[in-house]
């Protein structure tokens, strides 16, 4: 008789719940969710003349900012996507967008995608600090699977989903056609069982200790991350920082 295999029993699961619209508040960042009125204006002036910023996103650029506060309204009370705004946390200055998608309760899996950053914000630890509360909230919430997909030829995403801690989990060919070009799709995912150590990690990066009086860091995350990742993204070999 052939054995028969079966993966593990989950034990006592429930589907979390989905995003809610309460904004995350850290020391650096502000997570507020998306609102046409109040951010489309500022995440444009933001945005604008940096065209190379919508390369592999499914829209943009946007030529005004009302044809970006047009986009932002016919999104802002979406479910899924759903969209979060950065913030500066003390000026309130908006510097880019991200959102939750693909969100599967029945399933315990969720992606963070839609980003899309500002180049006064790009590289800034508040950028981090942002994408670890998302992270924290999807765990804390229950998830155990979070995920974040790039083009493939997207080699910042990808290095920034390994400093962030995703593990790659390989290659999807032709998954796509974007603005009329094949793409080709990284898959990356933290699951719950990573989620302990890897919020350690955020922890010992974001503290004010780890940063010297110019700013700069005294140890790296993706030194930090590089542990705990299941698997490394052969993209990450030349990274530093």
């Amino acid at each position: 008789m052939t054995e028969r295999k079966l993966g593990p029993v989950v034990q006592d699961w429930s589907p979390p719940r989905r995003p809610d619209h309460a904004p995350m508040q850290g020391r650096l960042v502000r997570l507020e969710p998306l609102d046409a009125d109040a951010h489309a204006e500022g995440l444009h002036a933001g945005f604008a003349g940096h065209d190379p910023l919508w390369d592999y996103l499914g829209y943009g650029p946007f030529a005004s900012a009302a044809e970006y506060h047009q986009w932002a309204r016919a999104r802002e009370d979406g479910e899924d996507p759903r969209f979060f705004v950065l913030c500066d946390a003390q000026t309130g200055r908006p510097g880019g967008i991200a959102a939750y998608l693909r969100i599967t309760p029945e399933a315990g899996g969720i992606e963070v995608g839609h980003i899309c950053i500002a180049p006064h914000l790009q590289r800034s630890a508040a950028v981090t600090e942002a994408m670890f509360l998302m992270m924290q909230w999807a765990f804390d919430a229950g998830y155990r699977r979070y995920e974040w997909k790039c083009d493939a030829l997207n080699l910042p995403s990808r290095r920034a989903a390994g400093r962030l801690g995703f593990s790659f989990e390989g290659v999807f060919r032709q998954h796509l056609i974007v603005k009329g070009r094949n793409r080709d799709t990284a898959w990356f995912s933290v699951i719950d069982s990573e989620w302990p150590a890897l919020s350690r990690a955020f922890a010992t990066w974001l503290a004010p200790g780890n940063f010297d009086a110019g700013g700069r860091q005294r140890s790296s995350l993706s030194d930090l991350t590089r542990p705990l990742r299941a698997n490394n993204d052969p993209a990450l070999r030349a990274q530093t920082g």
